[in-house]
């Protein structure tokens, strides 16, 4: 374990969104928890897939429409989305935006 702080001061900054793609960046891992900054262009999505671990999912920038077991909704800078493991999840940009995705073990 380390006895220092991790600090960013903008973690959009951490990703340039890339042009029709995606991009991703861990930013922090330890045993504990893995935490990565995603950038997406307009219409860049992940198809629906499940995690082995809970995730909370935080919006930066942009838009996202997300798709949550049977639940759609849409999520904007300051959502954010706890999601337990296992369940169907997926996501669409509808602008180019930038999300933090933090997987939680069960250290």
């Amino acid at each position: 374990m380390t006895d220092r702080a991790s600090f960013f001061e903008d973690l959009s900054a951490e990703v340039e969104i890339p042009s029709e793609g995606t991009l991703s960046r861990v930013v922090y891992k330890d045993d504990r928890i893995r935490v990565g900054v995603f950038a997406f262009d307009t219409d860049q999505e992940l198809s629906e897939h499940t995690a082995a671990v809970p995730a909370v999912l935080q919006v930066l920038r942009g838009r996202f429409e997300l798709t949550l077991g049977a639940d759609e909704l849409t999520a904007t800078p300051g959502a954010w989305v706890h999601m337990p493991a296992k369940l169907p999840h997926s996501l669409r940009a509808t602008e180019p935006s930038v999300m933090v995705l933090t997987m939680l073990s069960g250290g």
